[in-house]
């Protein structure tokens, strides 16, 4: 979301997002004049809020209550507001930004977080279900929030055989052996340009052949968790226009055959965040349980979703607030989540849901810290 903000509306949204995080009560300037050091009159912090009310960045939830941020409020709060280095939409900060929050707090709160883990769990003398078990407490503590880790995807099947076939005219199957001969397929569209619909289909059928036989040779005898995150892209340009959909196919395919089960995420401190105000509502309230109970399969791919790496290679932690979530249930929560690893490959996910009222300094910090220490953890685990 690009929204332009002017220093002292920078200073005014982020007072009020932390006055609302910490009080869960609309934010007036009276307020913000006695506990923040914002050097303007209680006039100006008005007049400033409104201008941030019609940007969409704050409302009022009834007309004589104070300012309460939007998901977009929160939005750029988490991305432009405090330290950007933790998460997956990274934003260069202003000066005046970089006074708001000292630069090294996500950091202190991920080594806090790190000290806590190494404290209480002891993998190297533990199970890896205790092992998550207790990672999933000691998140939930930490953040005040609903933890979810899931079960990590373990399958040893290996590619045996692929095949790329032409069904029709722009329509392909991409067809998946493993060693076990169990057989995978997934039908899909490729884009063709005009100028390549036309073309003679017994060329296209070369061109498959070729690209099928071009990847077995690359990758038979790898496991399909790997499949779902090659670097698609270095296919050679003659096979480009192949490339997105390979992509899509086989990460597809990766999904549908680690299908999880009801028991592939473990959830722990869903009685403290249900007493917040937000979760007032029984029905609300309802539907959370339900999708945490019934519905993890909905879940598990929301969480496990690929994030963007940072420059080493590392997994950015994903932030989704409100309405940006595509769950019903929780669009009106926010969830934090990153992946945790096996050398290069994201074998689970680590992440917390809470009111989207919630302190995300800490959650960022705190979910970053957990998916390092679970990736390596994990790697001293046998899959």
């Amino acid at each position: 979301m690009e929204v332009q903000l002017t220093n002292r509306q920078q200073h005014i949204l982020w007072a009020t997002v932390r006055h609302y995080i910490a009080t869960a009560e609309p934010v007036g300037s009276k307020a913000l004049v006695e506990e923040y050091d914002l050097g303007v009159s209680s006039a100006t912090i008005r007049n400033v809020m409104g201008v941030l009310e019609k940007s969409g960045l704050l409302y009022q939830p009834h007309a004589s209550a104070g300012r309460v941020p939007s998901d977009s409020g929160y939005r750029i709060y988490v991305d432009q507001l405090i330290t950007p280095s933790l998460w997956s939409r990274s934003v260069s900060q202003t000066d005046a930004t970089r006074s708001l929050l000292p630069q090294s707090a996500t950091e202190i709160l991920g080594r806090e977080v790190e000290v806590a883990l190494q404290k209480q769990l002891q993998w190297q003398d533990r199970s890896l279900e205790t092992l998550l078990q207790g990672a999933a407490q000691i998140l939930a503590t930490l953040s005040g929030c609903i933890s979810l880790i899931t079960i990590p995807q373990t399958t040893t099947a290996l590619l045996r055989h692929l095949q790329l076939m032409q069904i029709e005219a722009g329509r392909i199957m991409l067809i998946v052996v493993t060693d076990g001969y169990e057989t995978h397929s997934k039908l899909m569209d490729l884009s063709l340009t005009p100028e390549e619909s036309q073309r003679d289909s017994e060329v296209i059928d070369r061109e498959l052949q070729i690209v099928s036989n071009f990847l077995n040779s690359h990758l038979r005898g790898r496991s399909l968790l790997e499949l779902g995150h090659l670097n698609w892209s270095e296919l050679d340009q003659e096979f480009q226009r192949y490339g997105e959909f390979l992509k899509n196919s086989v990460a597809e395919l990766t999904r549908r055959t680690l299908a999880p089960t009801a028991t592939q995420i473990m959830v722990r401190g869903v009685s403290e965040v249900l007493r917040q105000p937000e979760f007032s509502q029984l029905q609300q309230v309802q539907t959370i349980i339900h999708l945490l109970e019934e519905e993890q399969d909905q879940l598990w791919r929301l969480i496990f979703e690929e994030p963007e790496l940072e420059d080493g290679g590392k997994p950015k932690v994903t932030v989704r607030i409100g309405a940006e979530n595509p769950l019903e249930p929780i669009r009106t929560c926010t969830l934090i989540s990153s992946n945790y690893r096996r050398g290069s490959i994201p074998v689970g996910s680590v992440g917390v849901l809470g009111p989207t009222r919630l302190d995300y300094e800490s959650a960022i910090a705190v979910v970053a810290s957990a998916a390092d220490y679970l990736s390596e953890a994990f790697s001293y685990f046998n899959p």
